[in-house]
């Protein structure tokens, strides 16, 4: 069993022996590690401590991609890296990490290398049941650090002292075969942390991975237990999906897998109809729009990124393509769309100024698809506080729609307004108290001899 919470553990098992990848034989270079990873890396070392490169950073590098975040493990205790670092801080309840903070808000985590839980790996199934999350705040060795990581492409460590990589989930050859697979039992590391099938299926998407079988089919039993987690985490994980560049093959992979589904119960009754495979053509070409212009640098806001994503959805549900209200109907139809957005969204937890926006861009269509068809732009309708944000949902949805490729110096005209738009509707922030002119005494003689007001006798 683990002991205390912030105490040393002993390992699980035997410590297996890793395979060590000399600087010759592996493609990661100091060169593509971030200035100040590398700093971080070799204070530690030089203060004695072992000091790997962990998780995504090595994956990336391997695969010759620039990663997002380089994070650090180590054998030094939170304490000790509090005083090797002074420009740091503590956060986490769960696991204690250090944040070594550097000039221009760069920021890299450190975390002492934890024990595995028994639980995690070849625990017994029914405990495992039990505790979803569970606390595991104790310290081990770099192997069981490896083990209790989810994936055996996230389990690889780069050494700063020799240049080399240490490898003892048999990562690197599942990075070289192109596998996403769980480190050890799929059934039970589901079960620990259902969110981490969500992190298999957005591997598999943006490396064009393959999900290796017994990992897939674990993702299929166990996918409703996607609702054992906080909304706020399954919308933030959601979220890191639709931002990427690989949301249409992530897409893709959360239908075959149900997940879309667990997600986003509504769109299952539509994708039995008869025109299912229409509407999931044109939901798979929205998103491979939207990754084309993600891939360009234009990034979409979140409320454009749920509109898109609902729209085939609509197009089922309220028929909007073959609606275009005016006046009085109009209003009455776009608060019917917003009552029905509250209710299927109500548990993503989406903001309500969000879902009034996502209502605009999907009652407007069909007026803008009519306008553009006559090429007869109203000038009332430009005048509009919702025509930028509408016409700039209208162009990728016909994009999407009708495989032309819109001139992209007109999105990046588009989304640049608009973005003007977004920051100018930012209220600032006023000082609650105005500010003395004189920043004098607390009290005064100019009122009768008086003190902080009071008369004196």
């Amino acid at each position: 069993m683990p002991t205390s919470p912030g105490t040393g553990s002993k390992p699980v098992d035997n410590t297996p022996i890793p395979r060590i990848i000399p600087r010759s034989d592996h493609p990661v270079s100091r060169k593509n590690i971030d200035r100040e990873a590398l700093k971080v890396l070799y204070r530690l070392r030089d203060a004695g401590y072992l000091a790997y490169l962990v998780g995504g950073g090595v994956r990336d590098l391997y695969l010759g991609k620039t990663p997002k975040d380089f994070d650090i493990s180590t054998n030094a205790r939170p304490g000790q890296l509090r005083k090797i670092f002074k420009n740091s801080r503590l956060i986490g309840r769960r696991f204690r990490l250090v944040q070594v903070f550097f000039h221009g808000g760069k920021i890299i985590e450190v975390s002492t290398f934890r024990c595995r839980s028994e639980f995690d790996l070849n625990g017994d199934k029914s405990s495992a049941k039990e505790k979803v999350l569970a606390a595991n705040n104790t310290f081990g060795t770099p192997s069981d650090d490896a083990f209790r990581r989810d994936l055996t492409i996230n389990g690889i460590f780069y050494e700063i002292e020799s240049h080399t990589i240490i490898d003892y989930t048999n990562g690197v050859n599942d990075l070289e075969e192109g596998i996403v697979r769980f480190i050890g039992e799929p059934d039970t590391r589901i079960q620990r942390d259902p969110a981490r099938m969500m992190r298999v299926i957005r591997h598999a998407a943006r490396s064009n991975f393959t999900i290796e079988p017994q990992t897939w089919q674990a993702i299929i039993d166990h996918r409703d237990k996607l609702k054992l987690c906080p909304v706020s985490r399954i919308r933030d994980e959601l979220m890191k999906d639709l931002r990427s560049t690989a949301s249409r093959a992530w897409t893709e992979l959360a239908i075959n897998s149900g997940i879309f589904y667990v997600l986003f119960p509504f769109y299952k009754d539509v994708h039995t109809l008869p025109e299912s495979a229409e509407n999931r053509r044109i939901l798979l070409a929205i998103q491979a729009t939207v990754d084309r212009l993600h891939a360009k640098g234009l990034k979409l806001p979140d409320q454009f990124l749920f509109s898109l994503l609902l729209a085939p959805w609509a197009i089922i549900e309220f028929d909007i393509l073959n609606k275009n209200c005016k006046g009085s109907e109009f209003h009455r139809f776009l608060k019917k769309i917003r009552a029905r957005l509250d209710k299927i969204l109500e548990h993503m937890s989406i903001k309500r100024a969000h879902k009034e926006s996502i209502a605009l861009h999907l009652i407007t269509l069909p007026q803008f698809i009519g306008y553009a068809k006559e090429n007869n732009w109203p000038k009332w309708l430009k005048r509009k506080s919702y025509y930028r944000e509408c016409d700039l949902f209208f162009r990728i949805f016909t994009e999407a729609s009708t495989g032309k490729k819109i001139p992209e110096h007109i999105l990046a005209e588009s989304i640049r307004e608009y973005a003007i738009k977004i920051k100018s509707k930012r209220p600032t922030r006023k000082p609650r108290y105005k500010k003395r002119r004189n920043s004098g005494p607390a009290f005064t003689d100019k009122k009768r001899g008086s003190i902080f007001g009071l008369k004196k006798n």
